[in-house]
């Protein structure tokens, strides 16, 4: 752990869960405390299943990032980043395109603090306070513009934020206020889980992260036909809106392991 990480968490009460701590734990990650660790070892209790969907989400990630880059994005705005983990947005954009340039953005003081410590020598990276429900302050943002022109494609990455988000926080529109604001070629991808597909844990889970995320009133269910409509005004790519493993697998064996990862993911371009 980093003197700047340790710093941060001086700042808030660790005592309590984190969601980016707890997918961190997941992924077998050192940036989490015992508070997160039991958290997440109760949601496994609930769903094991939940481990591998978090190594799948960083695996399409990987996918998607090299994709768009191959086909000449340089710019990507990561939204909800959580901590560090390799590879990194940037890091497997670079592998394409040297001159790629990253806008990392999250709102948990840790994913700050940790993130501006590991990139502080990158100039073409830049780790943003912020979240999905504030769109127009990231895109004004003085450090996003430094590095992201919005009159050229971007592609915008949204991975572990929306299915937290209720519909009471109309997180349709604010995906839809970052649509408007970049140019036609532009991408949006995106993951969210589908928890209609295991009905029975979808209660219990939510209550875990519902204590997590210090919101109790909150309570999000989304079936994959909600999610397609986060994607209102692209154009999806093929082979469309599916679950993780599907999402143009790396080996066609790795895809077998889909009914195992309840969530779905695609990547849409703006015409």
């Amino acid at each position: 752990m980093t003197g700047a990480t340790r710093r941060a968490f001086r700042e808030f009460d660790t005592t309590r869960p984190n969601v980016a701590r707890i997918n961190d734990y997941f992924l077998g990650g050192k940036d989490n405390f015992a508070a997160d660790r039991r958290a997440a070892e109760e949601l496994l209790a609930i769903a094991p299943e939940i481990r591998t969907i978090a190594t799948e989400t960083r695996s399409f990630l990987g996918r998607v990032v090299r994709f768009l880059a191959e086909r000449g994005i340089r710019q990507f705005f990561d939204i909800g980043s959580g901590l560090p983990t390799l590879p990194n947005t940037h890091e497997v954009a670079r592998s394409v395109l040297p001159d790629a340039r990253v806008v990392y953005v999250d709102n948990d003081p840790v994913v700050i603090s940790h993130g501006r410590a590991v990139l502080a020598c990158d100039e073409r990276t830049a780790v943003v306070e912020g979240d999905i429900l504030h769109p127009r302050d990231l895109v004004d943002d003085r450090e996003v513009r430094r590095l992201i022109d919005f009159d050229e494609p971007v592609a915008i990455l949204i991975f572990g934020a929306l299915h937290v988000i209720p519909d009471a926080d109309d997180p349709y529109r604010h995906v839809a206020s970052l649509r408007d604001a970049t140019a036609p070629g532009s991408h949006l991808a995106l993951a969210h889980l589908v928890l209609d597909t295991r009905p029975e844990v979808a209660g219990p889970l939510q209550d875990i992260y519902r204590t997590a995320l210090h919101r109790p009133e909150a309570h999000t269910t989304r079936d994959r036909e909600d999610v397609l409509r986060f994607f209102d005004g692209f154009e999806l790519v093929d082979p469309g809106l599916v679950r993780l493993p599907r999402w143009r697998p790396d080996h066609p064996l790795h895809a077998w392991s889909a009914k195992k990862v309840w969530k779905v993911g695609g990547v849409g371009r703006r015409p």
